[in-house]
């Protein structure tokens, strides 16, 4: 006899960690999300009944359950680009200036090595030196217009338009995962988990977009696209929880490593549907599973644009806690990884029609 599947959540393995590894390595700085793409297209394709690239880049995938009962068309979302820099003017002897793409600070760039364009040219994000600064430079963060990426004199292959980002190869640090792009390549490996253990109650239509980190552009139209009956976003969240940082104002992340994935019940962009929030939080109860609730207000994910589209689509996020988000190098919690696929597992192989019906769809 096989197991009821609502006592076999999937499990974070060696395999799963050398996918997230190979995604966090790849570079897919938002509007060039190739490299990310061929991955995911690689990892889906023998586990979906449809696979589709749209006009914009998102991979759309479909997957039906097997369940006799009407099933509900659950959309899961999750992001492919980073945030990086592009290269917009050449100044010569492997020299170019840069601008930022999404929400990338630039006191964080300053001597960070880099890899540039598709073939990961290897450069670094220049700066002046202590040595050559005055009092006031000392006192004042670098401007963009002084940085530059240089990629060495004599190398022919960067060019204009090339994007780059940070050279940080991705690590295991005893309980933590460390990587450049755990926001959202988490959230894409927890989808192809979630994919390759399709619960037969519900039909998976999964988004692997882009453009998140400059508007939630990919997300609008595979919303558009699937017309689902509820969606759920899988990102990454700030953690607030440094001893450093003075958290006595805390007004926007509350969030922490280690007590499992955070539950959105609104943000910046979005209300979370409040039957999702209370079957999530049932959820994680009934299965003994941590899970904190994220502190409305500052950031959105890709839940804000997918419920605006047709008629509305019932939608909520939960995301992974890491410390030092868009910087070169993010730490997240192995743990609260494994918690956060386990309670979208459950959410979806306990979704019943009490919770969402397929008619009469108005929130309650």
């Amino acid at each position: 006899m096989n197991p009821d599947p609502r006592n076999a959540a999937p499990k974070i393995g060696a395999e799963q960690i050398d996918l997230l590894e190979k995604l966090c390595n790849a570079c897919a700085v938002t509007g060039d999300e190739s490299e990310v793409r061929a991955i995911v297209l690689e990892e889906v394709r023998p586990h979906a009944a449809e696979v589709k690239v749209d006009a914009l880049g998102n991979v759309l995938v479909w997957r039906s359950g097997s369940s006799a009962e009407p099933r509900r068309k659950v959309m899961l979302a999750a992001h492919m680009d980073e945030v990086g820099m592009m290269l917009v003017m050449d100044d010569g002897d492997g020299l170019f200036r840069v601008e930022t793409v999404g929400g990338l600070e630039v006191r964080q760039m300053a001597g960070k090595p880099v890899w540039v364009g598709r073939e990961h040219i290897p450069g670094v994000i220049g700066a002046k030196p202590i040595h050559f600064m005055s009092g006031d430079d000392r006192r004042r963060a670098p401007s963009l217009e002084s940085l530059r990426v240089d990629v060495g004199s004599g190398s022919t292959k960067a060019r204009v338009g090339d994007r780059a980002t940070f050279a940080t190869r991705f690590q295991r640090i005893g309980p933590s995962l460390r990587g450049k792009a755990l926001d959202d390549r988490l959230g894409v490996a927890t989808m192809i988990e979630l994919l390759k253990h399709a619960p037969p109650n519900v039909d998976l239509l999964l988004a692997f977009t882009v453009q998140e980190e400059i508007g939630l552009r990919g997300a609008r139209v595979a919303a558009y696209t699937f017309d689902p009956h509820l969606a759920i976003v899988v990102d990454s969240t700030p953690a607030n929880d440094l001893p450093a940082w003075d958290r006595s104002e805390n007004t926007v992340y509350n969030c922490r490593l280690d007590r499992g994935p955070a539950i959105y019940l609104a943000d910046s962009g979005t209300i979370a549907d409040p039957r999702l929030a209370r079957h999530l939080l049932a959820t994680a109860e009934k299965h003994g599973l941590p899970y904190q609730v994220r502190q409305p207000g500052g950031g959105s994910t890709d839940a804000s644009a997918i419920q605006r589209q047709r008629e509305g689509v019932p939608s909520i996020s939960i995301s992974v806690p890491g410390r030092y988000a868009h910087t070169a190098a993010m730490l997240a919690r192995l743990a609260d990884w494994e918690n956060t696929l386990a309670l979208l597992y459950y959410t979806l192989t306990d979704l019943t029609a009490e919770i969402i019906p397929l008619s009469g769809n108005g929130a309650k």
